[in-house]
Formats: C-alpha cells, sequence, structure tokens
C-alpha cells in the first residue's frame, strides 16, 4: 500500500492551516489540563447530555423553564447542570440545597453573571445585577438606609395614600385595572424616592421604568443573544446585518439613562428634603467633600434611586394573578370580606394597624405570592471562585439559578399545590408558622435578598385589604352578560426567565355597597392633603437630630 497520495496531500496543506491547527490542539489541551487541575477529578453536576463546543443549546428547558427544571431535578436530583456554549448553568431545586449554597455561602455565590448585553443595556450599573464587591456593598448600605423596617414605617402615609387613589382608579375605569396596578406599583415609590406626584409624572416613571425593565429581562435570558457568548460582537455596528441585539440594547440603553437622570434631576434643581434622594443630597451638600468625591456619591445616589424601582414589574405581575385568582375563587373572596367586616367594620377603610387582625387577609396575601411567583427562576447568581457542592465541581463565573418555583408548587409541601387556598397557611385561628412562608423565597436570597422587600410587604397588605373591603372581583362577562370561563395559564418562553405574567387578566370590578363607594370618594379627597402633609414632616434620625 503506498502512502504517497496521503504524504503529497499533508505537504501541500497551507503552513497557515497547519499552524492553526497545532494552536488549536495546544489551546485544547492546555484547557483541558487547566480544568482538570481546577477540578481535581470531581464531577459537574448531573444533567442532560450536551454536544460538543455548543453543550446544551438544544435541549436545555425554555419553554416554561421553571417546569422544565423541575422536571430535570426529578430526574437528575436537587441539582443540574446544563452548559450553553461556554457557559456553565447550575439551577437548585429544593429548598434545602437553594439556602445552603445561596444562603450560608452567599460569600461565593453572590455575583452576577458577567454579561455583555447587560452592559450594552446599560443595566450593569443597576444595584440588582451590579457585580458583588466594594461597590456593590456601597450601594447596598446607602438603600438600607431608607429601607430598613423602621425606616419603612415612615413611607405608610404615601403607600396609604396611594392605595387609596387605586381605589378610585378602580372606581371610576375598572375595565383598565391593569393600568391601574402598573400606575400603584411604582406611583408610591417615586414619591418616596423622588416626592414627585401627579397622574402625567407618575405616568411618565411608570413608562421610564417598563422600558427600561425590559432590556434587563432579554439581557438575562441565557443563550438568547450570541453576544453573551462572543463578546466582540459588541464593536458591531447596530446597521450591520443580524444585529438587531445591539439596535435593542442601544433602545433599552436609552430609557434605563432616562429612569435614572430624569426624576434624579427633577429632585437635584429644587432639593426636596422629604425625599430619599433630597435627604442624601441635602447630606452631602454638607459634607464638604472634593468635587471627585462628590461625583462618585452622587453617582451612588442615582443608582440607588433608579433600582428602588426595581419591583415594580414584580408587584404589577403579583396583583394581576391575585385579581385573576380572586375572580375565580368566590369562596375566598367571602371569607375576606367576613373577616373585614368583622375586624374593620363598614365605616371605614383598613389601616396598617388592623394587619395583626386579619389572619384571613394576611394568609390570602401569601398565597398569592406563592400561587403566582412572579420570579420563577429566580434572579441568577454566580460564582466568584470554583467551588464544590455536595462532592459536585462549580467552576468560577457559573450562573446558579434557584427554581422558586419549584418550591412554591411542591406538593410534598402544599397540598393541591396548584389551588389558590390561603387555608393552607392558618391553623387553629392563625398563621401556622410551620408551613414553609413564601415570603422567604419570593424575595431573593444570601446578599441578594431584596432590600425593597418591607416596603413591598406593607405595599401589598394595604392595597390587597383595601381593595377586598371595597369591592367584589368576578369572572369576566361576554357580550351577553355571561360569565366567561378563564383558565390560568402562564406566560411561556425566554422573558419567563425574569418576570412571570399571567396570559388571561380579566376580571369584572365592583363596589360591594354604597357604602364603599362613600368610602372610597371621601378616601380620594383626602390624598392631597395626605401627600402634602407627608412632604411637609421632618425627617430626623436616631438622635432626634432634623436629617
Amino acid at each position: 500500500m503506498s502512502f504517497q497520495p496521503y504524504i503529497h496531500g499533508v505537504s501541500s496543506l497551507s503552513p497557515i492551516l497547519v499552524a492553526f491547527s497545532l494552536l488549536a490542539v495546544l489551546v485544547y489541551l492546555q484547557s483541558a489540563i487547566g480544568w482538570r487541575k481546577r477540578s481535581r477529578g470531581r464531577p459537574l453536576p448531573p444533567g442532560p447530555k450536551g454536544l460538543p463546543l455548543v453543550g446544551n443549546v438544544h435541549n436545555a428547558p425554555r419553554f416554561k423553564p421553571w417546569i422544565g427544571y423541575r422536571d430535570l431535578c426529578a430526574q437528575y436530583g436537587d441539582i443540574v447542570h446544563v452548559q450553553i456554549l461556554n457557559t456553565h448553568i447550575v439551577v437548585l431545586g429544593s429548598p434545602e440545597v437553594i439556602f445552603e449554597y445561596l444562603d450560608k455561602r452567599s460569600a461565593n455565590t453572590s455575583d452576577r453573571e458577567h454579561t455583555v448585553m447587560l452592559e450594552l443595556t446599560g443595566a450593569h450599573w443597576n444595584f440588582s445585577f451590579m457585580y458583588y464587591g466594594p461597590w456593590w456593598r456601597r450601594h447596598r448600605r446607602t438603600m438600607w438606609q431608607y429601607f430598613h423596617p423602621g425606616a419603612v414605617e415612615g413611607c405608610r402615609p404615601v403607600q396609604r395614600a396611594e392605595a387609596h387613589r387605586f381605589l378610585y382608579k378602580l372606581f371610576k375605569d375598572p375595565a383598565n385595572f391593569k393600568k391601574h396596578i402598573r400606575y400603584t406599583s411604582t406611583a408610591s415609590m417615586t414619591k418616596v424616592v423622588y416626592d414627585i406626584e401627579g397622574d402625567d409624572k407618575i405616568e411618565r416613571q411608570v413608562t421610564l421604568v417598563h422600558d427600561a425593565q425590559e432590556g434587563v429581562a432579554q439581557g438575562l435570558v441565557p443563550g438568547k443573544y450570541l453576544v453573551q457568548f462572543f463578546p466582540f460582537l459588541r464593536y458591531v455596528p447596530a446597521w450591520f446585518p443580524g444585529a438587531e441585539f445591539k439596535r435593542l440594547s442601544n433602545k433599552w440603553r436609552a430609557a434605563a439613562w432616562s429612569a435614572k437622570y430624569v426624576p434624579y434631576g427633577e429632585v437635584k434643581e429644587t432639593l426636596k428634603g422629604r425625599s430619599m434622594v433630597g435627604q442624601l443630597l441635602t447630606k452631602l451638600a454638607r459634607a464638604g467633600l472634593t468635587e471627585e468625591a462628590r461625583a462618585e456619591e452622587e453617582d451612588v445616589i442615582s443608582n440607588v434611586a433608579s433600582v428602588a424601582f426595581q419591583g415594580a414589574r414584580h408587584t404589577f405581575s403579583t396583583f394581576t394573578g391575585a385579581f385573576v385568582a380572586l375572580s375565580l375563587h368566590p369562596e375566598v373572596l367571602r371569607k375576606a370580606h367576613a373577616e373585614l367586616d368583622a375586624v374593620v367594620g363598614p365605616d371605614r377603610l383598613p389601616d396598617f394597624s388592623d394587619r395583626a387582625s386579619l389572619i384571613y387577609v394576611n394568609a390570602l396575601i401569601k398565597e398569592m405570592v406563592r400561587w403566582h411567583n412572579s420570579t420563577p427562576l429566580s434572579l441568577p447568581h454566580a460564582t466568584i471562585e470554583d467551588d464544590e457542592l455536595h462532592g459536585y465541581f462549580i467552576p468560577a463565573g457559573t450562573v446558579v439559578f434557584a427554581n422558586t418555583w419549584a418550591c412554591m408548587h411542591d406538593p410534598e409541601v402544599y397540598d393541591e399545590p396548584g389551588a389558590f387556598c390561603p387555608e393552607r397557611f392558618i391553623q387553629d385561628g392563625k398563621l401556622d408558622p410551620s408551613v414553609r412562608d413564601p415570603a422567604d423565597y419570593v424575595f431573593g436570597y444570601g446578599r441578594r435578598i431584596c432590600p425593597g422587600r418591607h416596603f413591598a410587604d406593607d405595599m401589598m397588605f394595604i392595597n390587597m385589604a383595601s381593595v377586598l373591603h371595597c369591592f367584589d372581583i368576578g369572572p369576566p362577562l361576554d357580550e351577553r352578560g355571561r360569565p366567561v370561563k378563564i383558565v390560568p395559564e402562564w406566560t411561556n418562553g425566554l422573558g419567563s426567565y425574569v418576570i412571570l405574567q399571567i396570559a388571561d387578566a380579566r376580571c369584572t370590578i365592583t363596589p360591594r355597597s354604597a357604602q364603599a363607594e362613600v368610602l372610597i370618594l371621601e378616601a380620594q379627597a383626602r390624598v392631597p392633603e395626605a401627600m402634602a402633609r407627608w412632604s411637609r414632616s421632618v425627617l430626623r434620625d436616631k438622635d432626634g437630630v432634623e436629617i
């Protein structure tokens, strides 16, 4: 047998091609040796089999991923691994492993994925998605000053007034209840952070926040844009064929800039001292810092102010789901009405002081958060250094999702998890502390837990209690006035990695009685003075010194 043709073929190869081939082999060998040294022989967590180079691009869950990953955990265990090109993804499927890794070992699991798409959308300065480190901790300290439980109590007059405004909007225009929920989800925070109110300005802020967060929602989806895996594509011009990601990111970046600087600039110009931003800027003016230090501190303030609205879409999603759930379960609505009638009575609206006595209403709020969890896979964490979990190797930079939805729909914990049943949280006429509290999951984990959770909890209570006290909520009606049966379905696809929305959110909303109408109108008439009184009030620090 002659080898001459083969030898001739090799000798005729381009020297450049040979050099590249040898270089590729050397890179592969170096990578393999480096991987072996890093992993010390420990395996990656189990998961579906991937393909060379591209990994699990073809079989990673994409349609209702929270359900797909739950099924993978049932097959492989509570720790599942997939790989999308060069990105390692680990999904945690049980409360035990979630709290072990994201809470108890948060020093190494508090980073965010270093994704080019988030940087292109302008979200990398967003406190929720900022990389973990000293700069992030500085933002956290600043935000905690204004959103710890004691500070949040000072926001209750604003939340109460906005809840009353919400009642009026529902009364005047019930068909557009989703629009009113979106408004209310943003209005209280806009007043507290910037001392800005008025329908036009709030609607502007709603639009700015929605557009800015759309970029975040899309930028966090694993594998959606090639630039996430080939960062050099960020330099492709927007007009280039196939560069839709660049055109979208330019749009979202402009929205993020506006959400950050437009309301901030208004407060900086007027320096309203009662708002969070006004107080911070006032204290900054007294601090005597250098121009450079002052500019840096202003950057922190504007970042923290804008990120305070991160929860608006979560609140909108949760409240929309609650209205649909109540329209489907009249027996739940009747029990809530009965409790409110007994505790609050017909002559006033519920207040924060009633909360401890409203056992069923509190259970209903827990159930609405559990049944319609707005963040089914949590916001993704990322590991800072190589790590080990239950004997498995977790490389540095691994994206870690907690399947919160699976925890909230675990039939071993919640009987008939698909049912809407507030009674599951009640035992002997009291809230049952032995039942897993959804609040331990839905606000995030470890050092990345939502710093605005106490504000959000208060807002959910005062709004839901007020709505339940004043309105009947039923199924939608067709053109002949007959009830339309709604089958609750949740949004599918890539965007659902971040915010879950209910697909068909229709219902009818009517006042419970003529007295309820009177309460709504009287409360609305008091809103302007309540807001003005809050703006005039003086905040003092723990020693009684005016801020």
